[in-house]
């Protein structure tokens, strides 16, 4: 059976990864035999690339469903892969995709959702608490009886990426020192990419009796590093791994907002789910890890840990220093 898979939102970092890994790693696209996807920026530079890895890539202009469906009903795809776009109307155009897809009636749906949208609080963390409400409305396909779309649906918690570090790489540089608006107390497990992406992979890639693989088919899974951090064990493990001090300072939401709008160009939506998410770990929501699904999916393999990933973009927080290669995601 071919596997025919579309992913929205390609342009981006998770997106892109996903596809890459489809399209170029054995392991996985012996198993799949196109790969689309669908991008609200046709020309952005990682939509190039894609397109000479094979890719087929589709303008997606939102605004009216059935246009979208169409888009995707193009691709023949039978599998498709949900990732909120990077912009200020992440959450319609998410919401958007999951209609699109059950109108396109394609029966394999994976989704990529927040770790610790349940535990957020509707006032206080508004951007995180909205993905409870798309993911009620992903798993309510499943119930309908007129598409095919939800047979084998999957959802995907991914942690705090690890990538957002950099973020602080000007500061790191410059100060030595990791500024986040996190308390002193509590932790969190930060998640590289590159693992979110792998844990996908195998997901879009998986077949069973019912299209996914039965053991993933109807799964929620929730990923993190394996390893719970503080600040000051944040900055330590930093400091071990670029063999240079690194100090945690404890910073206001004020601030961090400040830091990241100077340093990154991410735009206030994307900033707001960050801020939001530091909230989290303040309030001690995020004491948990949580790997199992990454094991069982990847046959035994171990998320990254947080020296890893400092290894890895040693290059990015101290000067004149050669990074590593591993799952290195550029752009980030």
């Amino acid at each position: 059976m071919s596997r025919n898979v579309c992913i929205t939102s390609v342009e981006g970092n998770t997106g892109f990864v996903i596809a890459e890994l489809l399209l170029s790693d054995e392991n996985f696209s012996k198993f799949v035999t196109s790969v689309s996807g669908l991008t609200l920026n046709p020309t952005a530079e990682r939509c190039k690339d894609l397109t000479q890895l094979g890719a087929t890539i589709v303008p997606h202009q939102p605004g009216r469903v059935k246009n979208v469906a169409a888009s995707i009903k193009g691709t023949d795809a039978d599998t498709v892969c949900v990732i909120p776009p990077v912009s200020k109307h992440k959450i319609d155009v998410t919401a958007e995709l999951i209609e699109a897809a059950k109108m396109a009636d394609v029966p394999n749906i994976v989704f990529l959702s927040a770790a610790g949208c349940d535990l957020a609080e509707r006032d206080r963390q508004p951007r995180l608490r909205e993905f409870v409400d798309l993911e009620a409305l992903f798993m309510g396909v499943k119930g309908d009886a007129s598409s095919r779309t939800g047979e084998c649906p999957v959802i995907i918690r991914a942690g705090f990426y690890a990538e957002n570090l950099l973020s602080y790489a000007h500061q790191a540089k410059e100060e030595g020192a990791l500024p986040l608006p996190i308390g002193q107390q509590h932790k969190f497990a930060p998640v590289a990419l590159g693992d979110v992406a792998l844990l996908a992979a195998h997901v879009l890639a998986g077949k069973g009796s019912h299209g996914l693989d039965d053991k993933h088919r109807g799964q929620l899974m929730t990923i993190t590093s394996p390893t719970l951090l503080n600040g000051q064990e944040l900055a330590k493990a930093a400091s071990e791994a670029l063999k240079a001090d690194m100090e945690f300072e404890d910073i206001s939401e004020r601030e961090a907002k400040q830091v990241l709008r100077k340093h990154t160009d991410t735009d206030d939506t994307e900033i707001q789910f960050l801020v939001e998410y530091y909230s989290l770990v303040r309030e001690g929501k995020t004491n948990y890890v949580a790997t199992t699904a990454f094991r069982d999916v990847t046959m035994g393999e171990e998320p990254q840990k947080p020296h890893e990933f400092f290894k890895i973009y040693g290059e990015e927080f101290t000067p004149n220093r050669k990074g590593a290669k591993r799952r290195k995601v550029d752009g980030k």
